[in-house]
């Protein structure tokens, strides 16, 4: 594998932690560490319901299976609950997706798409060797408490 070039990160965006009781989970980050309850989404799209958490300069996603057999419970039970993914925001969704293939990281996403959340653009890669989970790229809506997170392009 060739290492990544031209890919300016800004900035790890999220951790995504995959979740069987979101609930619960949610139960611990606000009440046992005191994290702000965000607003949970569902997308029977992406299979999950999930919940971004605010932690300042970056957040967590944490995230559930909408479904008792799609592909996010699969997921769930062949790998277990824990971190799922990695976010990274870049200013250019399309040339990271490029500097990804150009560096042979195979791609889920072959172009971008929209994300869970509103005006998100997010593309997927698969499990880099040596990694602990799969690398993300997104292009996010501004957030209320950040400014420097770039809107979408249409």
């Amino acid at each position: 594998m060739e290492r990544l070039r031209g890919l300016p990160v800004l900035r790890l965006h999220h951790v995504g932690i995959l979740v069987a009781d979101l609930d619960a989970a949610l139960g611990f980050y606000h009440g046992f560490l005191g994290v702000a309850r965000g607003e949970p989404h569902e997308s029977a799209a992406f299979d999950i319901r999930a919940v971004l958490l605010d932690l300042g300069d970056t957040h967590l996603e944490i995230f559930a299976p909408l479904t008792p057999d799609g592909p996010i419970a699969r997921t769930l039970a062949r790998r277990g609950p824990g971190q799922h993914h990695l976010a990274y925001e870049v200013a250019d969704l399309d040339a990271a997706l490029e500097a990804c293939r150009g560096a042979g990281l195979e791609l889920i996403d072959a172009a971008p798409r929209p994300g869970l959340h509103a005006g998100w653009r997010v593309a997927s890669s698969t499990r880099a060797p040596a990694a602990a989970s799969s690398p993300n790229w997104s292009r996010p809506a501004p957030l209320a408490r950040h400014g420097a997170v770039r809107p979408a392009e249409d």
